[in-house]
């Protein structure tokens, strides 16, 4: 009896702890139920220079951002302020090349596409691709959806999901009472424990036009780079209707897909902030009060389930000069591409030595061939002889002139058709003729008296010049060694010259 009274009191003693420990345990797995998940992801898609990784940067709070290739990754930091808490929001971003679309398989694949958002970027700065770019993508992630290994009813609640997130959409500040809101929010929230019966029920139909492309994955559309719209007014007439026109034709693409909208300026830091909130919102539930904003052009933000039709019809109304039926490239059209100046060939600069080594192989070829010139170094009277570059240019180098003085002309230069047609009657004739003209000058240049030094000088001049023409005609075609020299040339000529400058008589002393 003492023995049994002994294991009561022992039983009653180990119960306080064991239900301490049990209230321990209960707040843990409490706090880990309403703890933000980390398996959540974001996949960016968009063209190149559609402004995916500057976007990113900006929600991450990051000023420098780095660009890759092919497809990246990184992730965002996120809180919850209300119940203390944070995790990281992975985000993947794909390069702008369509070719890299198979890499897409390691951010959206059968593990990961219940919790992952696609975004979809657009870039204001060329309005007439916005809409081609928004179908190329969407057909991109339609293919690889249609790629995954899952089954039809897997696909069908992924679907159903995307429906139930439209229609149960409702405004800030037109709940009904709290209960509805907090019970709606809830629903919303897939990860706050909680089952709710009521997504059992059957849902009323769908508006005509929304979802009817319905990927099963959440989806957002973020035009980038707004603050561009001025450049569009100012450089290429852009009006309000041509913007409210590209509104309304993206909003329509956002109604099939049952997206969401947002205008975003990074550089004006314009809806950045609203663009972050949604997100958490749409991933974890997270409480999100802003409304639409449709008022100004340049900060649009259209949460998924607040359009249709007849808002975006309000926007016809300003429409003047286009017609919402138009096509969108014949309204909202390319510019021409302007051709651009033709750039001047690029000079290469010759490297030093190269150059210098070039002048210096030219400069010996001149050299040598100076060194072989038959030519001597005596003009036959004495004077030494000029160096090639100093001669006259009356007398050419090339073997092919020929000179042929004549009666009227002395030292006249005949081309080789004209010496090659002399017969040889008329040579001897011109050889005659020759032979008295200098015979006239040397007696001219000596008059009875006496003869100065100068002019014997000047006489023996001419008579060297004279001898050397008539050899030279005498032996046939002349050569350049035959030839006589520039110095004999040029002392007949300074001989005549005193001869033209002296007076008739030199008897006066």
């Amino acid at each position: 009896m003492a023995h049994k009274n002994g294991l009561d009191s022992r039983n009653k003693d180990d119960q306080p702890k064991e239900n301490i420990w049990q209230s321990i345990l209960s707040e843990v797995q409490l706090k880990g139920v309403n703890k933000l998940p980390s398996n959540k992801s974001i996949c960016v898609l968009g063209d190149t220079e559609s402004g995916k990784t500057t976007l990113i940067a900006k929600l991450q709070g990051v000023d420098d951002p780095k660009k890759g290739s092919g497809l990246e990754y990184t992730y965002i930091d996120v809180r919850d302020e209300y119940r203390d808490d944070h995790t990281q929001l992975s985000v993947w971003l794909l390069d702008g090349d369509p070719s890299h679309s198979h890499l897409l398989s390691y951010a959206l694949n059968e593990r990961t596409i219940n919790d992952t958002m696609v975004m979809l970027t657009l870039a204001m700065t060329t309005p007439w691709a916005i809409l081609d770019q928004l179908r190329s993508w969407a057909t991109i992630l339609q293919d690889q959806i249609d790629k995954l290994s899952i089954s039809a009813e897997t696909m069908r609640d992924l679907q159903n999901k995307c429906s139930r997130r439209w229609q149960n959409y409702i405004e800030p500040g037109d709940e009904i009472d709290n209960a509805l809101a907090m019970r709606r929010s809830q629903r919303l929230n897939p990860n706050s424990g909680m089952t709710d019966s009521t997504e059992d029920l059957e849902q009323p139909p769908l508006p005509d036009g929304v979802l009817n492309r319905n990927l099963g994955v959440d989806l957002v559309v973020v035009v980038t780079k707004t603050d561009y719209m001025s450049t569009l007014e100012k450089e290429m007439e852009y009006k309000e209707e041509h913007f409210d026109f590209v509104q309304a034709a993206v909003r329509r693409f956002c109604i099939q897909y049952g997206a969401g909208l947002c205008y975003t300026s990074v550089k004006e830091d314009k809806n950045c902030d609203v663009l972050y909130k949604y997100i958490v919102h749409r991933m974890y539930g997270l409480p999100f009060k802003t409304p639409a904003l449709v008022v100004e052009k340049d900060a649009v933000f259209i949460p998924s389930g607040w359009d249709n039709e007849k808002k975006i019809a309000i926007l016809h109304e300003n429409m003047v000069s286009v017609k919402p039926s138009d096509y969108y490239t014949d309204v909202i059209t390319k510019p021409a591409v302007r051709k651009a100046a033709p750039r001047e060939a690029e000079i290469q600069a010759e490297e030093e030595q190269k150059f210098l080594q070039r002048q210096l192989n030219i400069l010996s070829q001149g050299a040598n061939n100076q060194n072989q010139s038959p030519i001597g170094l005596s003009d036959g009277v004495g004077h030494p002889a000029l160096p090639p570059s100093l001669r006259s240019a009356a007398v050419q180098k090339t073997p092919d002139r020929r000179i042929s003085v004549g009666a009227n002309t002395p030292g006249q230069i005949l081309s080789p058709k004209k010496s090659d047609g002399v017969k040889p009657g008329v040579t001897s004739a011109s050889e005659g003729v020759l032979a008295n003209f200098f015979n006239s000058l040397l007696k001219k240049s000596s008059p009875a008296g006496n003869v100065s030094p100068l002019q014997n000088q000047d006489r023996m001049a001419i008579q060297a010049a004279g001898d050397a023409i008539l050899g030279s005609r005498s032996s046939g075609p002349p050569s350049i060694g035959s030839l006589p020299e520039n110095g004999v040339l040029h002392n007949a000529d300074s001989a005549l010259n005193n001869h033209s400058s002296q007076p008739e008589s030199t008897s006066e002393c």
